[in-house]
């Protein structure tokens, strides 16, 4: 999961963005960068790979000024580069961003289209040259906000500078968490509350389609119509941000809310929504080699890989077999040439999942691992890694660790089509930008289920008054 941390103030804020980066690194991330204002001059310092990459350069060359945003990337347009990290920039307009832009390729046509030249392969770029575009055509940033958010389609949050407004910082969500934070003569802007933890505990939560304005003492909320609406500040805990309810009920209901979100961002390490083509990371083996699969998980993970089964299937024309991992290497599996073993686990440390990927690797299979922490001992042991990037998952029903699953698993599948010549070009686009729609229609459904929930309280009252 990307994070963003934005800091509005009356002192230097370089050195406490990436400290609020360092409290985001749990996230996974590939590049970082910030950007401020100073003396009328819009700045930024971006760094493929680690955070210290980005602090090195900041020590080389520093960046002054009271006001800033910064990001850390996990890619979901673009390789990780320099070029593709954030934030991005144009003229007068500076942003960072989580999360995916569903109808981008449109956006791009008509920004290029404008005489307007881009310097990646984001989405996010595209969005500040429509906000440049606004400004050209005579719109406060207010008002270029709140147009060119009603032009995005997907699941998203943004941190936004103006070079000609230093004092002001916007944020903005969609389907993707963004918190406001109070303190004394600054305020600031976080993916969650941990980002935050070491400038204040006085956080708001915005709500779904919610955009803001920021100064040094002044918040300006709006809702997904523009009207002012208040968010009620809440003292947070900083010790555990990291997995706090936001202003949800439970944690399952928090993560219910994150999946369009993480399936954005998973689903962006796999597809290139331009090309409309899903790409793999490097492939250890060729996968036009694979005559058979077999899934191997417990649990929900196994749940996802008979899910798997049918577009596996359905789409390559490959024999799948779902198999217990806890059963698996005592009955004596049969290896053949050409087999691949698929082993999904959400920790990576399962243990009976861990012992039937080595198993598989004894028998000489190719191996796969669908896992969401890469670092785990799955992930080091396995040949090819397929990450989720569900995040921390405290609720004991998994929700977002499964749909994030799927996402891989779904994207695989039309990797190994494509590989085994079952789809065409046209038939993989198609399939692409389907999985695209998803986030978004996830999005959609979560609202649509909230109203029926604030409903309720109402319809019960009526049950009884009949």
């Amino acid at each position: 999961m990307c994070g963003i941390i934005g800091i509005v103030s009356g002192e230097p804020v370089a050195d406490r963005l990436v400290d609020g980066l360092r409290r985001l690194e749990y996230r996974g991330y590939d590049s970082a960068g910030i950007a401020t204002i100073h003396n009328g001059v819009m700045d930024r310092r971006r760094a493929p790979g680690k955070l210290a990459n980005l602090a090195r350069e900041l020590v080389l060359d520093p960046l002054p000024g009271s006001i800033g945003i910064a990001h850390t990337r996990w890619a979901t347009h673009g390789a990780p580069t320099r070029d593709n990290a954030h934030p991005h920039a144009t003229e007068n307009v500076c942003l960072v961003h989580n999360g995916i832009i569903e109808n981008f390729k449109a956006l791009r046509a008509e920004v290029l289209a404008a005489g307007r030249t881009l310097s990646s392969d984001t989405d996010t770029e595209v969005v500040a040259h429509l906000l440049e575009l606004a400004l050209a055509g005579g719109a406060t940033p207010d008002a270029a906000v709140a147009a060119t958010l009603k032009r995005l389609h997907g699941a998203f949050s943004f941190a936004i500078l103006f070079r000609n407004h230093p004092g002001v910082i916007y944020g903005a969500r969609r389907g993707s968490p963004l918190v406001v934070g109070r303190g004394d003569g600054e305020m600031f802007l976080g993916s969650d509350a941990l980002g935050l933890a070491p400038f204040t505990n006085r956080i708001a939560y915005l709500e779904e389609g919610d955009w803001v304005r920021l100064t040094t003492d002044s918040v300006a909320m709006f809702d997904a119509n523009d009207l002012p609406v208040q968010r009620a500040f809440i003292t947070s805990s900083a010790s555990a941000a990291v997995i706090e309810k936001g202003n949800h009920r439970h944690y399952m209901e928090k993560e219910i809310h994150e999946q369009p979100i993480v399936v954005a961002q998973t689903l962006g390490a796999y597809l290139d929504p331009l090309a409309e083509t899903v790409a793999l990371p490097g492939l250890p083996f060729d996968l036009a080699n694979v005559k058979r699969v077999q899934i191997v998980a417990c649990g929900t993970a196994l749940l996802a890989g008979h899910v798997a089964s049918y577009w596996l299937e359905q789409l390559a024309r490959v024999p799948v077999s779902i198999e217990n991992a806890s059963e698996y290497r005592y009955r004596d599996p049969v290896y053949e040439d050409g087999g691949l073993c698929l082993f999904i686990s959400q920790s990576g440390e399962t243990a009976d999942t861990l012992a039937a990927l080595r198993h598989a690797l004894a028998g000489g299979q190719m191996v796969a691992a669908v896992v969401n922490v890469a670092t785990s001992t799955m992930a080091r042991e396995t040949q090819l890694l397929l990450p989720t990037h569900a995040g921390p998952e405290v609720g004991v029903a998994s929700t977002k660790a499964f749909t994030c699953q799927l996402a891989v698993l779904a994207a695989f599948a039309i990797a190994l089509a494509k590989a085994k010549g079952r789809v065409d070009a046209a038939e993989e686009a198609r399939l692409v930008h389907l999985l695209t729609e998803v986030p978004a229609a996830m999005n959609n459904a979560l609202k649509c289920e909230d109203a029926i929930a604030a409903l309720a309280p109402t319809l019960a009252k009526a049950r009884d008054i009949l």
